[in-house]
């Protein structure tokens, strides 16, 4: 199976509503961007603790999470705006342990309505949607 790694961008949700509005310049939106693995292993987008603070996310829990290397307590951030390939989507994001790869989980994946095509190792639009973003609801 192939490695598939994207450029994420990811943003503060509440200065960008606050720069919407007027409230704060646009260049005053904190945003970083990141190289991601794509794991479909992953629920979340995570990232280290240490982007999560440059972001200024805001803390709302704590969620027990199976590892590799066994259980642990991960702390989870709301407040986040990513943006992959043109598609874009509000989420919540893990904290990982400094030096980890960041992980784009299954979570943002099906709200972004992407599909690993691993053999090309890229990110495709949902072949069943014809490729077109679309969402669900049965």
């Amino acid at each position: 199976m192939g490695r598939v790694v994207v450029a994420v961008a990811i943003e503060n949700v509440d200065d960008r509503a606050k720069a919407d509005s007027g409230g704060l310049p646009a260049e005053a939106v904190r945003r970083i961007s990141i190289q991601a693995l794509v794991d479909s292993g992953a629920t979340f987008l995570c990232i280290p603790e240490s982007s999560i603070q440059q972001l200024g996310l805001t803390f709302d829990r704590t969620r027990e999470t199976r590892t590799i290397t066994g259980p642990l307590t991960m702390r989870i951030y709301r407040g986040a705006r990513i943006e992959v390939q043109g598609r874009a989507c509000n989420v919540e994001v893990m904290a990982l342990p400094e030096g980890r790869q960041p992980l784009l989980g299954q979570i943002p994946l099906e709200t972004l309505d992407w599909w690993i095509d691993s053999k090309n190792q890229r990110l495709v639009g949902n072949p069943e949607h014809g490729g077109q973003w679309m969402a669900e609801i049965f």
